[in-house]
Order: C-alpha cells, then sequence, then structure tokens
C-alpha cells in the first residue's frame, strides 16, 4: 500500500489554496434580518400597519384624545405574529447549518510517503487515500489498487445491493465501504464532486411556496380588497354626516372591525404548535406553512431503500426439502440446523469494531446479515484456519477449519455454482447421494426466491477432508454435501403496510420510485400493498413522450432503475395533473425531486445532508409510517383553521354589519364601537377561543375521507353561507340590543353591545360544534377561554379600567336584555347551521 508516495505537504497546500476545502458550500442563506422582514409583508399585516399608524395620526387632530392605546394594540398582535414565524423559520436556517458543523469526518491518506488521518475536509485533488471496510469515501476518486472492494452507492442511486469495483473504476463522495480495501487517487473534491454537482444544482432551484402560502396569498389579497373598499364606502358616507375627523374615525373603527387582527397570529401559533406536535411525533417541520400543505397530499413519490424498507440485508427463508421461514426452520433436524448456521457464522468475513461507542459489524451486507441471523443460534464449534475468498469470477466462498478435530470445508455461493459442486444433500440430518432431479428442483427454487426479488445464496460442506501438501485449495471444493438455499432481501418496516392501506382509506395514492432492480421493486410493492400493474424502468421512461407516460401512470405506481432526472419527470407530471405530492427521500439522487416537491419529506437517520437541506420535513425516525401520522395533523390543522376563519369572520361582519347601519341609520357625534373596543374584541376576547379552537382534536373519520382538492378554497360555499347568515343573524339582534338600550344613553348602549360581541363566542362555539356533531366540551381549552373572556370582560366594565376603554357598568336590565339576545340567538344559530349543513355540501 506504501509503494505509493503522495501528494507532499507543501502540494497539499499549494491545492487548498486553488481547489478550496472539501466541503459542500450553501450559497443560498438568509440573514437573520431578511427572514424578520419578511414575516410583515402579506397584505393583511401591511393593512393593520396602515390602520395603526393612520389611528396614531388621527389622535393629533386639534382638541382630540391621544389613540395611542389602540396603535400599540394593533402594532403588538403584528409584532407578535411576526416574531412567531421568525422564529420557526430561524430555527429551520441553524438547524442546516448545525447540520454542517457537525463533527467532520477524518480520512487515511498517504503524504510524503506516510500514512496520515485528516479530517475529510483537507482532502486536495491529487491526494492518495486508503479506503478499508466501514469507511465513507472523502472524494470521488480513482482506485489505482484494490482487493474485492465493495461500495454502498445507495445515496447516489437508490440500489441498495453493494458495486463491486476493480482498479480504474470511480468512487464518489460519501458512499460507504461495505468490504474490501482499496487505494484511489482523488479527481474532484467538494461542490465539483458528483453529490456537489447535483448540491449546487439544487441550490439553483427557486423555493417553491406551498400550496398553504398561495391560498393564503389569495385569501389575504381578497379580504384586503373587501377591507379598502368597504372603508371607503363609509368614509365617503359619513363626510356627508359629519367633519373629517368623525369620518376617518369612523372609517378606521370600521378597518379595525373588518379586519381580523388575530388571524395571523391565529395561523402561525397554530402552525407552530402543529409542528411541535409533529416533531414529538418524530417529525420535524423546517417550513411552518407545510404543516397544513400535508393535509393536502393526494399522491406520495416514496424511495424503496431505507424509506419503505429497512435498508439493511435481513434473512428471509431458508430451503431445505421445502421452504421454511423464520419461526418454522427451527423445526428442522438438530445437525441440520446447527450446520447451517455454522456456514453462516464463520463462512464468513463481516467483522465487529467498536465504532461511535457501540459494537456494530462491518462488511459485506450478505455477510453481516448472515451473523446478525446465526449470532444467537447453536452452531458447531469451528475453528477456522484458512480461507477460499470470494471473487466475482467464482461466485463462492468456502473456509477450512475444524470441529472436534475433524477437517471441514463450509461453502457458500451462488446456487448455480455450488449446486455443480455437489454430489451429496443433506436430508433430516442424513447424508444421500444428489440426483439430477433434486438439483433441477433446488434451482426451480432458486428462480421462485429471485423472482420474489429476495439474494439467494447455496450453502454446503465437505468433512474428513485433508488439505495439508495441496497446492490450490480450490481442488477441495468439490463433492460437497448441499445443506440448503438461504434467501435474503431488505425487508419492509412492519409498520409501512398499514401506513399504505391508511394512505388508500385518506384517498392517498403511494408511487415506488427507486433506482434498485425492477423485481425486487416489485416484490416488495407487492408485500406492502402497493398496487401496480407493472413496473417501469427508466430506460422505459426515456422512450416514452409525457402523453405516454401519463397514460402509464394510470395503472403503474412502481418505477425502478429511474436516476434523479427521471424523479423529476415524474414529478412534474403528476404536479400538472392537479396533484399535491410529497416526495421521501435520504439520498443525494433524492434532493432534486425533493426540492420541487410541494411536500419533500427527508429522513433523519440515512438521510444525507444534502437531501435534508432539500426538504420541507425530516423524519426523525426514518419511519414511513410517521407520513400518515404527520397528514393526519395536517388534516388536523386546516379543519382547526376553517373553524376559527368561521369563528372569526362571523363576528368581523357582525361588527361591520353593526358600524354599517350605525352610519346609515343613526345620528350619533361618534361610532357605536370605537377602535380600541374592536381591537379588545378581535384580539383578547376573540382571539383566545380561536387560539383555543386551533388545538382542538381530529374529528374521528379524518383519514377515512379524500384529500382536500387543490382549488377548494379556506372559506367554501358552506362555510360562506354560515359566515354570512349567522353573521347577519348576529348582526340584527346586537344592533336591536343596541337600539333599545340607546335610550338610557350612548355609554350603556356602546357597552351592552361591546359586551353582546362576547356573549355571542358561547353561540357560536355551540353552533360550530353542532356542525361538526361534538359535545360542547369536548375541548375544553375552548371552554377555559370563553370564561376566561367573559371574565376579562367583566373586569373591564366593572373596575377603574372601563375609563380606559370608555365603557361604564351594566345593570341588571342591561344584563337581562343582553341574556335573552344571547339565547334567542342561540336557537338561531343551531337552526341557521342544521339547515346550511343539511342542504349545501361541504
Amino acid at each position: 500500500m506504501l509503494s505509493h508516495t503522495g501528494l507532499t505537504s507543501e502540494e497539499v497546500k499549494d491545492r487548498l489554496k486553488r481547489f478550496g476545502y472539501n466541503e459542500l458550500k450553501r450559497t443560498k442563506k438568509r440573514s437573520a434580518w431578511k427572514i424578520f422582514i419578511s414575516q410583515f409583508t402579506s397584505p393583511l399585516t401591511l393593512i393593520l400597519i396602515a390602520v395603526a399608524i393612520l389611528s396614531f395620526v388621527l389622535g393629533y387632530f386639534p382638541g382630540q384624545d391621544s389613540n395611542l392605546t389602540d396603535t400599540i394594540l394593533i402594532l403588538v398582535i403584528v409584532v407578535i405574529s411576526g416574531i412567531a414565524g421568525f422564529i420557526q423559520d430561524y430555527k429551520s436556517e441553524k438547524t442546516i447549518e448545525a447540520l454542517q458543523k457537525m463533527a467532520v469526518p477524518k480520512a487515511k491518506v498517504i503524504r510524503d510517503g506516510t500514512e496520515q488521518e485528516v479530517l475529510m475536509t483537507e482532502i486536495v485533488p491529487g491526494d492518495v487515500v486508503l479506503l478499508d471496510a466501514g469507511d465513507v469515501v472523502p472524494a470521488d476518486a480513482k482506485l489505482i489498487d484494490s482487493y474485492d472492494l465493495k461500495v454502498d452507492e445507495s445515496i447516489l442511486t437508490g440500489e441498495s445491493r453493494a458495486v463491486h469495483k476493480n482498479v480504474d473504476d470511480d468512487v464518489y463522495m460519501n458512499t460507504h465501504v461495505v468490504s474490501g480495501n482499496a487505494v484511489a487517487v482523488v479527481l474532484k473534491t467538494g461542490m465539483k464532486t458528483k453529490i456537489g454537482e447535483i448540491a449546487s444544482k439544487l441550490q439553483q432551484i427557486e423555493d417553491q411556496k406551498t400550496p398553504f402560502d398561495k391560498e393564503i396569498d389569495v385569501f389575504s389579497k381578497k379580504v384586503s380588497l373587501m377591507i379598502i373598499g368597504i372603508t371607503v364606502v363609509i368614509l365617503l358616507v359619513g363626510l356627508i354626516k359629519y367633519n373629517w375627523y368623525t369620518s376617518l374615525l369612523t372609517a378606521v373603527s370600521l378597518a379595525v372591525a373588518a379586519i381580523p387582527e388575530g388571524l395571523p397570529a391565529v395561523i402561525v401559533l397554530t402552525l407552530a404548535s402543529a409542528a411541535k406536535t409533529m416533531s414529538k411525533k418524530n417529525a420535524l417541520i423546517r417550513k411552518l406553512n407545510v404543516t397544513e400543505s400535508l393535509g393536502s397530499v393526494n399522491v406520495i413519490c416514496t424511495d424503496k431503500t431505507g424509506t419503505i424498507t429497512e435498508g439493511k440485508m435481513k434473512v428471509r427463508d431458508f430451503y431445505f426439502d421445502k421452504v421454511y421461514n423464520l419461526d418454522e426452520i427451527r423445526n428442522v433436524d438438530e445437525f441440520t440446523f446447527k450446520i447451517t448456521n455454522t456456514i453462516l457464522n464463520f463462512c464468513n468475513d463481516a467483522k465487529s469494531v467498536f465504532k461511535e461507542d457501540k459494537n456494530v459489524l462491518i462488511g459485506d451486507e450478505t455477510d453481516v446479515a448472515f451473523k446478525q441471523y446465526s449470532e444467537d443460534k447453536p452452531v458447531f464449534d469451528f475453528h477456522r484456519t484458512k480461507e477460499i475468498p470470494f471473487s466475482s469470477k467464482r461466485k463462492m466462498m468456502s473456509v477450512l477449519g475444524k470441529i472436534d478435530d475433524v477437517q471441514y470445508i463450509l461453502t457458500k455461493g451462488a446456487p448455480e455454482v455450488v449446486i455443480e459442486r455437489c454430489d451429496f444433500y443433506l436430508k433430516e440430518g442424513k447424508v444421500f447421494p444428489i440426483s439430477k432431479e433434486i438439483k433441477q428442483r433446488i434451482l426451480e427454487q432458486n428462480k421462485a426466491f429471485a423472482q420474489e426479488g429476495k439474494r439467494v445464496l447455496a450453502l454446503a460442506y465437505k468433512d474428513n477432508i485433508g488439505f495439508s501438501g495441496v497446492s490450490n485449495l480450490e481442488n477441495l471444493e468439490h463433492s460437497l454435501v448441499f445443506v440448503g438455499l438461504v434467501s435474503l432481501n431488505d425487508p419492509p418496516r412492519p409498520e409501512v403496510k398499514k401506513a399504505i392501506e391508511e394512505c388508500k382509506n385518506a384517498g392517498i395514492r403511494v408511487i415506488m420510485i427507486t433506482g434498485d432492480n425492477p423485481d425486487t421493486a416489485l416484490a416488495i410493492a407487492k408485500e406492502v400493498g402497493i398496487e401496480s400493474h407493472a413496473a417501469l424502468v427508466g430506460t422505459e421512461i426515456d422512450k416514452l413522450s409525457d402523453f405516454e407516460l401519463e397514460e402509464k401512470l394510470k395503472t403503474i405506481n412502481v418505477f425502478a432503475r429511474v436516476d434523479p432526472m427521471h424523479k423529476l419527470r415524474l414529478l412534474e407530471i403528476l404536479q400538472r395533473q392537479g396533484n399535491i405530492v410529497a416526495m421521501t427521500g435520504d439520498g443525494v439522487n433524492d434532493s432534486l425531486a425533493l426540492k420541487k416537491a410541494d411536500v419533500g419529506i427527508a429522513m433523519g437517520i440515512k438521510g444525507t445532508d444534502v437531501a435534508k437541506e432539500a426538504s420541507d420535513m425530516i423524519l426523525l425516525d426514518d419511519n414511513f409510517a410517521t407520513i400518515t401520522v404527520a397528514i393526519k395533523e395536517g388534516r388536523r390543522v386546516f379543519d382547526n383553521i376553517r373553524k376559527f376563519v368561521n369563528y372569526l369572520f362571523v363576528c368581523n361582519f357582525a361588527e361591520v354589519g353593526v358600524l354599517f347601519l350605525a352610519t346609515l341609520f343613526l345620528t350619533l357625534k361618534e361610532p357605536v364601537l370605537l377602535p380600541v373596543h374592536l381591537l379588545w374584541i378581535n384580539l383578547l376576547t376573540d382571539g383566545l377561543p380561536a387560539l383555543a379552537l386551533g388545538v382542538d382534536p381530529p374529528v374521528k373519520d379524518i383519514m377515512k375521507r379524500p384529500p382536500r382538492k387543490i382549488n377548494e378554497p379556506i372559506i367554501n360555499k358552506q362555510l360562506m353561507t354560515l359566515i354570512f347568515s349567522i353573521g347577519t343573524k348576529k348582526m340584527l339582534l346586537l344592533f336591536l340590543t343596541f337600539f333599545i338600550i340607546l335610550r338610557f344613553g350612548l355609554p350603556r348602549a356602546r357597552t351592552a353591545l361591546f359586551t353582546g360581541f362576547i356573549l355571542y363566542e358561547f353561540v357560536r362555539i355551540a353552533s360550530i360544534r353542532a356542525q361538526e356533531k361534538l359535545n360542547f366540551f369536548s375541548n375544553k381549552l375552548v371552554v377555559l377561554s370563553l370564561v376566561f373572556s367573559l371574565l376579562l370582560q367583566l373586569f373591564v366594565i366593572y373596575s377603574p379600567l372601563n375609563r380606559l376603554l370608555d365603557v361604564v357598568p351594566l345593570g341588571i336590565f342591561e344584563w337581562g336584555i343582553l341574556i335573552i339576545g344571547t339565547l334567542v340567538g342561540y336557537m338561531l344559530a343551531i337552526f341557521i347551521t342544521r339547515i346550511v349543513v343539511k342542504y349545501i355540501p361541504d
């Protein structure tokens, strides 16, 4: 190995200056300042800021009181909403940076003619690196010396099987050496490597707005235009009846009434709360608005290796005279059981090393699987002395040693090769001559296992051998006794089948897109319940037009031997068809599609840094089943957003209506409700129950209904009808209440109207619960928030604070009118809700 002298220290310094450090760089970073400013760009937020400034300016009109309280209340809610969004986004940025600052692995190199260990980031082109089993390849390199090297390239290709590498073959940065050793000369480092090129292309892709972002933008613009329109109309009407100051104050009051001030904060805090809940269930949300978008997903494009499957090979079946699964194997005779375990354990080059504070097995994935299976099983006391190594040409491996002073040879290998070396076979612990018919039966079973997407090896042995003086040990590999076949595969995670069934029930299509071979992909798909007419491979995709591929997508849910460009093409076609697509993956090969997907989901344990940076959500447990938990949470979030939009907008509609009617039909010197009253209602008393609604539990059938359509708005026809009808009812009842009590003076009437809005919160919650067929007390936080709101209102009315808010204590008569109005409102709200739900579908 040390025949290669490598670079000198001076050459390394020079090349570090020329080529830079061997690391993946983030070219797109958002500063904390930019993240913070971006929180205040929505139309609703901008209108709120404008209203706050206007309210402040009005306080400086000649002879007018300061409106500083109103201004501060408006700006406080804007800032709270902004800070909540900023914290979540800033955490995401810091998470990415933390991933890059994690402990940097080291690599073995030859420099100045000696073997050295250096940080991977200090590797330069021209470095001679030494690779052993368990190492991470530090850069793109060409092999100049190799001994039985196998490399796991699944992070690039998705292929679960290790690739055998020979001299002059290339190895790639961040892939893993499974077995063997090699010497390689570095060709490319950092962003010039294959993984770096993908990372660079990934950073060039513009961040896409989530479906929820787009919907909130449209929703906010519509509400903003409506608010501006109503405010202008009221201002013009006011100018006819009042002076400039009163007209502007009325217009500002109406703008405050129309704007759901609590909505931005409630949405952000609801999403943040859901994100926190998801993190406890192993789904880390990197982009807050994706929380709701998950609930709209109707297609999941998932990788196979490490996502649907466990990402490691395991023993699945045995064949002796018949097929035995792992539970049935103990039913075979003792000798067959023990010799099988002995071959698996000792005809094996996997070794245990202490790594990251624990013992781990390293080596070829098949050897590791055999060692893991057999280490707790009964074996013969075998003393290994020699090895006839595996090679791609021989396709078999043997070891020599003793069991109770008897010389044995233990063999494993490709069934078609091993079977030709066998003259005998083992049956019920006894040895019999093997016939052509039995050999044919064994090969047919080998074919059956292979068609199930399993890897198959044959096991054999021979005893009483003498190998002293034998120059070529391969000559001993004849007249063997065939023991059996053993099948392996990368098995599905136990919980995945149930998760995919839940996806089906929820109207979500699951598509497997993998770099693995089609037979294995189809076998795993069938095992977990992904139905597919066939498996389409990458070379076939290349020959199809987009229209032809769309036709194939109607019946095919398994795509194999695909590269990143195939994944992107499939994703873009699905999105053009109007689907909300989630893409899961852990490798670099997944990152481009993760970035372009509506929801990109990376694996937290096996996922590469590139994949994590491209994602919207990270599965901390690499568990596909966690996705269904996240989708359920996303659907719950949307349901709850719709609830508090319903709740808040009915109140806003009634406020605008009361102010509008008072402006048109009453001749008062000032608005019936001042901006401070409306802010108190919208932020403190309406805001608390709205926040509580944001954490409502999911309804029972939430995962048994189809996903929300891509063009379905937050306020659909049913919700619009409810807001209008119940809002009109509330407006008329409250205006009537105000009009009845007005004869006792404006202060009492205003206080009664002010308090009426608070009492009607109970009516709104009752009608929302009736709509959902839920118990009024199904969410204790909502009930507590309502009670707290009422107590706050009583405190304001009957404490010195009443002067600050321009209200007066209410008497028995006023309370009597309010309670009667609330009861009438409750009965009418329940009646209206039942009629609307019955005749207007959701």
